[in-house]
């Protein structure tokens, strides 16, 4: 054996590098090397306090560091995260996770309004193509209430007549306020009655129709009460409507033209008036101012119990002429004091209700269609006129011009019907110029057609 000693010193200079790098490779195998952890991990769990296992720091929500939400429902990653176990969750809260819904449960609802839409679309257009086939031809043959001859097939039985104020009397007659009924509605009228010995067959009556006045402004004592005061010292029952919608009487103010409802007033006054204990059912007249010149003669030819009739200032031309004399300017009438998109129902001309665009819309013009135009003017129906009939009218009228009233006066004598017609110059719509002498023509006339009958 050789002596380590006795090696030269050459041999001993190469082995000694040799040596360390043996001696360094036996140490590093002595001990595993530990893996790097990410920052924020342990390797002792128990450690954690247990509300940082609920809030995390906010550190952990930053995805580069690595870190993890705990507690928080992974419904991006996880989709079966979002499935609570139906043994341990309530039903209320598995509603309450369900409520922010994953992308797979958006996905099968969101076509529900989609699919729903669609099909209400689809049902409003063919509504509209329906009702857009025309069913009846222009102009229309329906009937209309204002026509002479579907009036006529209507009943207006009035009511009792219930006194319901007593006023001031005047100089030989007593004077009420009353009410009766039509078409449901409770009218007010203001009503007279003599005094003194009553005729055997009762006081003769006059129906007292006045003219426009703007409903809301009326009160049953106020206007015509000249007028009224006349007729009533000579001996007569005077009544005279409000008309529905007027004062305090129940219902729509109409207006006088375009519908039925006024003229169903005054028929049912005459009804309630012809079976007053009082009243000479034999022996009641009627009179008319402006607009209820109108409804005079309409009550004439539709009723037979009217003796006769006085019209002062009447808007009574066929209707064809009403309605060509409203669509023309009228530069003497008072500026309206309302806005023009409010107009009342019943003014005369672009005041009124647009009864003349309804029925034009649905009938068509005069001109279009004359036979139905004639058949709502009491004009075409004259030769079935009640009684005598007496005109006075202003040339000068500044609200109706005195032609309607010439034009009737015509009709009625090609009617061969009794009729008079009185003008006056240089006076105004009410006749107060001549009021004294008009309004002796009309109780003359009276005394004879109606007292004398």
């Amino acid at each position: 054996m050789n002596n380590p000693k006795s090696a030269s010193p050459w041999a001993r200079w190469l082995l000694a590098p040799l040596v360390l790098a043996v001696l360094l490779l036996t140490g590093c195998a002595g001990k595993a090397v530990q893996p790097s952890q990410p920052r924020g991990a342990t390797t002792n769990p128990s450690s954690i306090p247990a509300e940082a296992a609920v809030s995390p720091e906010p550190s952990v929500t930053q995805a580069d560091e690595g870190g993890v939400t705990t507690g928080e429902p992974a419904l991006a990653s996880s989709p079966d995260a979002a499935k609570p176990a139906a043994t341990s969750v309530p039903a209320s809260l598995t509603a309450e996770a369900v409520a922010p819904l994953p992308t797979a449960d958006l996905a099968t609802q969101a076509p529900e309004p989609t699919l729903t839409l669609p099909a209400a679309t689809v049902v409003a257009a063919t509504a509209v193509v329906a009702t857009a086939t025309p069913t009846t031809t222009f102009p229309s043959t329906d009937p209309y209430p204002l026509q002479i001859e579907v009036m006529r097939r209507e009943t207006y039985p009035g009511s009792e007549i219930v006194f319901e104020q007593k006023l001031a009397p005047g100089p030989n007659y007593n004077q009420y306020i009353v009410s009766y009924m039509s078409d449901g509605y409770k009218i007010r009228a203001l009503m007279t009655v003599p005094v003194g010995q009553k005729p055997a067959t009762g006081w003769p009556a006059i129906i007292f129709n006045h003219g426009f006045i703007p409903p809301a402004q009326y009160r049953t004592t106020e206007r015509y009460v000249a007028y009224v005061d006349a007729i009533a010292r000579s001996g007569y029952i005077v009544f005279k409507s409000d008309y529905r919608g007027h004062g305090s009487s129940e219902g729509p103010p109409e207006g006088g033209y375009g519908t039925p409802g006024y003229t169903d007033d005054v028929l049912n006054a005459l009804a309630s008036v012809k079976a007053y204990k009082d009243t000479d059912p034999n022996r009641i007249g009627i009179w008319g101012h402006s607009m209820g010149g109108q409804l005079t003669l309409r009550a004439m030819v539709l009723s037979r119990d009217i003796k006769a009739g006085v019209i002062w200032g009447g808007v009574v031309a066929p209707y064809p002429d009403i309605f060509a004399r409203a669509n023309r300017p009228q530069p003497t009438r008072v500026a309206p004091t309302r806005a023009p998109s409010t107009p009342h129902p019943g003014e005369f001309g672009q005041y009124g209700r647009p009864w003349r665009q309804e029925l034009t819309t649905k009938y068509g013009t005069p001109l279009q269609n004359p036979g139905f135009w004639a058949s709502i003017s009491a004009n075409s129906y004259l030769p079935d006129i009640s009684g005598p009939l007496q005109l006075q009218a202003s040339i000068t009228d500044e609200e109706v011009p005195v032609e309607a009233s010439q034009t009737l006066y015509k009709e009625m004598l090609a009617a061969g019907k009794s009729v008079e017609l009185y003008t006056y110059p240089g006076d105004n719509h009410n006749i107060s110029g001549n009021f004294t002498l008009a309004m002796q023509r009309t109780v003359a006339f009276f005394d004879k057609y109606v007292k004398g009958s």
